[in-house]
């Protein structure tokens, strides 16, 4: 078919014209008779978003994603040009994507007029029918729509009114394909006012002169929730228009979210062979996330992104490769110290609510590494201070002697694998708590430093934290260290 080179040729090929909605709808239709998958990469909407998106395919929709940040609604958009044909034909040289069966431009028309069959043909891939606009405040008319260019007006000497003086705006020039609006809300409301008689009648105005295009265009919008207050909000005779509103929302379990991060996180080939990340880290991590959309200190309204998860996990082994380089070695294994690397991804992911602020982003992002480190430790081992009364031994008893001996242990931000692991084997009855639990083969280790993490979590033993280290210590040891140091001065 791209063989064709002029409108006779096309005629002859038996080629329909067709609208962009008639196209994603028979294209969409064809996946899923043969089963296969329709946005592929999007993950934990399949019994929800996906489902609602088809249906308005289906129905020729326009379509508003609403959803809170970080929710896919930009990639979703992005996948629709999958159901789009390989390649579209224009009328070569045309600025509006015109259809040789069906033109809407002036240029066009001119050019079937004195060509007819011989009228020269283009092709448009599919990934050429996609046109996205990020809405802000200082987008104009002329952005979207056009404007008249004076130049043209003198130099053809043709009025105002007439198309051929016009400078077309993004709304015209994605006939025939796919045009998305991120955050509707942004977009003043005349400009919004503009939007509408494109959708309904295919009316648009331009300095006062009426111009009547028969547009053909998907139209997809996102808007976040929260902007309908904040900054702006979607005007009635709009949202009116836009025929189906689809809600999206952040993944509903761990482990949806951790394939999410481990498919979206951009990782260099030499982190991919030479850093290890432990199943439990990165349960960790999305364990972060999901605390901080339920917590106290965090703005539920805006929403905490999937980024989140997918910057720190690209963080945490960072943190893991630097380590790595200095210390000379070849390979490592991410470690719960490195996660002083992934501070950074939480602190500029999450919106405060008043008492987040007087914590402190610092502060917020280690109380949600607290918590969630809390909750791993739980689902392996006994709450420390709800053990049965009258069991024949504490099952911390070993550990929690040892640090009440005077012991304690530093794990150093940037040690290597070696010293790392004689620190954590040097306590006493660790390796045995973590045997007994039946951790997942390989991780011990990692488990093992879990388990103090955890201990300190609920201040069973002291965790001092320093700029290059973490140090365990007995829960009485900084109290009698300080009341010596008081009875000496």
């Amino acid at each position: 078919m791209k063989n064709i080179k002029t409108l006779g040729e096309l005629k002859a090929s038996g080629y329909k014209s067709r609208s962009i909605k008639e196209e994603l709808r028979e294209n969409l239709i064809k996946k899923l008779r043969s089963n296969k998958t329709v946005f592929e990469g999007i993950l934990g909407f399949d019994n929800t978003v996906i489902p609602d998106l088809e249906r308005a395919i289906l129905s020729k929709h326009n379509v508003l994603l609403l959803g809170l940040r970080g929710q896919a609604k930009t990639k979703i958009a992005r996948l629709m040009t999958h159901l789009l044909d390989e390649w579209m034909p224009i009328v070569a040289g045309s600025e509006l994507n015109d259809d040789p069966m069906n033109p809407i431009s002036h240029y066009a028309f001119e050019l079937l007029a004195e060509k007819g069959d011989e009228t020269p043909i283009d092709w448009v891939h599919q990934s050429n029918r996609y046109v996205e606009k990020l809405a802000t405040p200082d987008v104009s008319i002329a952005d979207l729509v056009g404007d008249v260019d004076p130049i043209k007006a003198a130099s053809l000497k043709l009025p105002y009114s007439d198309q051929r003086v016009i400078h077309f705006g993004l709304v015209p020039r994605s006939h025939r394909s796919i045009f998305v609006i991120n955050e509707l809300p942004d977009l003043q409301a005349r400009i919004q006012v503009s939007l509408f008689n494109i959708l309904q009648e295919g009316d648009m105005q331009i300095r006062g002169f009426k111009l009547r295009l028969p547009l053909d265009i998907q139209f997809v919008f996102t808007a976040n929730p929260e902007d309908y207050t904040n900054r702006g909000s979607i005007i009635t005779p709009l949202k009116d228009r836009i025929e189906s509103q689809i809600l999206t929302h952040y993944p509903k379990t761990i482990d949806i979210a951790k394939t999410i991060t481990g498919q979206e996180a951009s990782l260099a080939d030499a982190q991919k062979t030479s850093i290890k990340v432990p199943e439990l880290l990165s349960t960790l991590l999305e364990t972060v996330s999901f605390k901080a959309r339920d917590s106290e200190y965090v703005d539920e309204k805006s929403g905490v992104s999937a980024r989140l998860s997918i910057s720190g996990y690209e963080n945490l082994v960072s943190t893991a490769e630097r380590r790595m380089y200095l210390n000379k070695e070849k390979k490592t294994t991410a470690r719960i110290t490195d996660f002083w690397g992934v501070v950074p991804a939480i602190t500029g992911k999450v919106e405060l609510v008043y008492e987040g602020e007087q914590e402190g982003p610092h502060m917020v992002a280690m109380h949600l590494l607290g918590e969630a480190i809390k909750e791993l430790f739980l689902e392996k081992f006994p709450h420390p201070d709800k053990l049965k009364k009258g069991a024949q031994r504490d099952p911390y008893g070993v550990v929690k002697a040892y640090f009440a001996g005077g012991n304690t242990i530093d794990l150093f931000n940037d040690s290597s694998d070696k010293d790392y692991k004689k620190q954590i084997e040097n306590v006493q009855g660790l390796r045995k708590l973590v045997f007994e639990a039946n951790v997942p083969k390989g991780q011990e280790l990692t488990y093992m430093e879990l388990v103090l993490h955890g201990l300190a979590a609920f201040d069973v033993i002291n965790k001092d934290m320093l700029d290059a280290s973490i140090s365990f210590n007995d829960v009485l040891a900084d109290m009698l260290g300080d009341d010596l140091f008081d009875d000496q001065f």
